[in-house]
């Protein structure tokens, strides 16, 4: 039981999401086990084994900048606190407040929630399962929320209705950002790649560097390889720093059912290879490229609300197209606009979503794509606030 709770402090502590081994981590099998066990919050928390259909749990503060910003929104909440990215509208729906760390107030929002935010205390999420499901959730409320709070700003900054306490929250915020990626990484593994254990080597490899580098969310996003009319591609809720055997070959042609357990957003990846002619393909969330891609000068839309799945207007975003969908094959699904956006541009940024980014033999360019990308949007967004 150890080694577990050791395995998701690590990860946690890794993709910045707690300081050190600041989380109590709950798992109930046989009985119940805790990773800090004379933690007084052991007591507090026991009780919503018993009323809720859960066996995992994490209760942690979130490391800076994210509680700051997360104790912000949830001291100013009135009801749930509701982000409008892709994963919110998708897994979470809203992220509702509790006044009080005790299990009478948490028992009746984690009935129909993954996550409850605690003023003053933190984030309290479960899984049904094992630990992945709650450390997901966690990292997905910390992305959620920092997305809303920078989004927030924005926009009132460009209305001028910000008021000072706002301020100060931003600048003390933005003062604790992690640095801009200012160099080059390591470089990847050359292709192309013609046999299947190269280039499983070399999808394991860049999905790695795209998590280190804070290019990605926990488990969402996706990374593809395509070799002998064979796409590679990462599993569905696959984390992209752990691909070994969670990378799924669907040929081209339809003719495997291995598509089942791939990427929800499969679909996408298949467009993008038929109709353009590139090999390889990273799907990441990075943050500034997924708030500018939100912001929209548009008055009065008849679409507003709707963004997310079709917008009639060409939108750019540091000269890099922004394109609306959901995931899957429907109407609105992603292969539908993706693929066509990417010709002859360095990427296409997904409305809430993230960033599509390709080369045509390895993940180096692709990879450098995202980090430029990234990189510009940030720089764009602080002018737009400073023009606020």
């Amino acid at each position: 039981m150890e080694d577990i709770f050791k395995t998701y402090l690590t990860k946690m502590v890794h993709n910045g999401l707690i300081d050190g081994g600041n989380a109590l981590l709950g798992l109930a099998d046989a009985k119940l086990d805790w990773s800090h066990p004379d933690d007084p919050a052991c007591e507090t928390l026991a009780p919503l084994f018993d009323h809720l259909n859960i066996n995992t749990l994490i209760f942690a503060k979130p490391a800076e900048p994210y509680w700051t910003i997360i104790d912000y929104l949830a001291q100013n909440a009135v009801g749930p606190i509701t982000p409008n990215d892709c994963e919110t509208r998708t897994f979470l729906h809203d992220l509702p407040v509790a006044d009080n760390l005790t299990a009478e107030a948490l028992i009746p929002i984690l009935r129909h929630r993954k996550s409850a935010i605690v003023r003053n205390y933190g984030i309290v999420t479960y899984g049904t399962v094992s630990l992945e499901q709650p450390f997901v959730t966690f990292s997905s409320v910390c992305f959620a929320c920092f997305v809303k709070f920078f989004s927030d700003f924005l926009l009132e900054s460009k209305s001028g209705s910000l008021d000072d306490n706002k301020r100060k929250i931003f600048e003390s915020v933005t003062a604790m950002l992690p640095e801009p990626i200012q160099t080059r990484p390591p470089e990847l593994a050359r292709g192309p790649f013609t046999n299947e254990k190269d280039l499983l080597h070399a999808i394991c490899q860049a999905g790695k560097q795209v998590v280190d580098l804070g290019l990605v969310d926990s488990s969402f996003g996706n990374i593809s390889y395509c070799a002998n009319d064979i796409l590679y591609i990462s599993q569905t809720g696959s984390f992209l720093d752990d691909l070994a055997d969670c990378i799924d070959p669907c040929p081209l042609d339809g003719s495997s059912c291995a598509g089942i357990t791939a990427s929800s957003e499969l679909s996408a990846h298949m467009g993008i290879i038929k109709q353009t002619d590139c090999r390889a393909i990273l799907h990441g969330h990075p943050k500034f490229s997924v708030i500018l891609s939100m912001d929209c000068d548009v008055e009065c839309c008849e679409h507003r609300g709707s963004c997310h799945k079709f917008c009639p207007y060409d939108r750019n975003v540091c000269a890099i197209p922004v394109v609306s969908g959901e995931v899957g094959t429907g109407p609105y699904g992603l292969c539908h606009n993706v693929p066509k956006a990417l010709h002859d541009r360095p990427g296409v940024i997904v409305y809430g979503h993230g960033v599509f980014t390709t080369a045509a033999t390895d993940f180096n360019q692709a990879l450098h794509k995202l980090i430029d990308i990234e990189s510009q949007c940030r720089i764009e967004y602080f002018k737009k606030t400073l023009k606020g």
